[in-house]
């Protein structure tokens, strides 16, 4: 790794994120148009965060010539995780209750990520699972007997583990489109659930 920069607190917002990928280039000495390959987290996550990363890659993409790949969420936390640990499960806040959650063997992800709610999810570990996550922070239900949380230092996507994951899936001859590549948000945003129980509601008008 080159260089890694966290932003935190008040300076993530859409308005930071350029100004401190020029600033890194500077620091380094390298010229945007060197760069041959865009990685991103595409999720799942926030809406808006998702929407603020996905954009910014593919512009930055586009803007010099780059490839892009998009890499999941829960895939780039779950690579963070020591290797020496067995079956790992990686969770993450979806908001009303709910986790996005997946489960690792050996850095494979055994199925798409699940929306669960905490009690479902809980239903799902064994003795011998380790969990970690930003899901965990909000959780408020008893981990089952036998299941180890994973240190917090590996909590959170890092860029680092997103540029080593989607290099990887790179070098195996995968990238992706830069004009259909989108974020995976897994659910409908509430106004999208809004708006398709008002058509509902509007259809049901028009039937009888």
């Amino acid at each position: 790794m080159v260089s890694e920069v966290a932003i935190t607190g008040p300076e993530r917002t859409a308005q930071m994120l350029a100004p401190r990928l020029r600033e890194m280039l500077e620091a380094i000495g390298w010229e945007a148009k060197s760069i041959q390959l865009v990685c991103v987290a595409v999720g799942p996550g926030s809406f808006t965060g998702l929407r603020i990363g996905v954009t910014t890659a593919k512009t930055f993409a586009y803007a010099v010539g780059a490839d892009v790949v998009g890499v999941d969420t829960l895939a780039v936390i779950a690579s963070q995780a020591p290797k020496a640990e067995p079956p790992v499960w990686v969770v993450m806040d979806a908001q009303r209750g709910e986790l996005f959650a997946a489960k690792f063997f050996e850095g494979r992800m055994e199925a798409a990520p699940r929306i669960l709610t905490q009690q479902e999810w809980k239903r799902l570990l064994a003795s011998g699972d380790h969990v970690g996550g930003p899901g965990l922070k909000r959780l408020s239900v008893e981990l089952p007997d036998g299941v180890s949380i994973l240190d917090k230092s590996s909590w959170q996507p890092m860029a680092a583990a997103v540029g080593q994951l989607g290099w990887r899936e790179y070098s195996a001859g995968r990238k992706d489109d830069l004009w259909t590549m989108v974020p995976l948000y897994y659910r409908l945003s509430a106004a999208e659930e809004k708006r398709d129980k008002e058509n509902g509601r509007q259809g049901d008008k028009e039937t009888r």
